[in-house]
């Protein structure tokens, strides 16, 4: 093969190269925009798909927080008709409310630790003391 034959073949594989190239450079520059587009439309749909989880997991978030309201006012309504039953048998077995009062003044008189205790008088008024231990 002369040198001649052989800047021939190198001629036509620089001229299936470029035009490979020019191909390759053209496909870039038309599809580049496209792909842009493309690209975006990928970072809407994930931030849409974001944002509609977090709206979910908002709503199973105050779902969760009004069943618990619901639960503990049930228990807190459940707890106060017991108070309210205990009371009254305690009521009935002391002979009414004012021997239900009176038991629970003298629970708080157990439960105190003062050297001095007023006691209301029948006028609802405490005795004043006249003298104090021992002066």
């Amino acid at each position: 093969m002369s040198y001649r034959d052989q800047l021939q073949g190198n001629t036509g594989c620089s001229l299936v190269g470029g035009a490979i190239g020019l191909i390759v450079l053209l496909a870039f520059f038309v599809g580049w925009p496209q792909y842009r587009v493309y690209q975006q439309r990928l970072a809407g749909e994930a931030a849409l798909a974001e944002a509609q989880s977090s709206r979910q997991v908002a709503i199973l978030e105050a779902r969760a927080k009004k069943e618990s309201a619901i639960s503990l006012a049930e228990a807190e309504v459940i707890r106060a008709e017991g108070a309210a039953k205990a009371n009254k048998i305690l009521q009935d077995s002391l002979g009414g409310p004012e021997g239900y009062l009176r038991y629970l003044q003298i629970q708080a008189l157990e439960d105190t630790k003062a050297q001095l205790i007023y006691v209301p008088t029948e006028g609802g008024l405490p005795v004043t003391e006249a003298k104090r231990l021992g002066d």
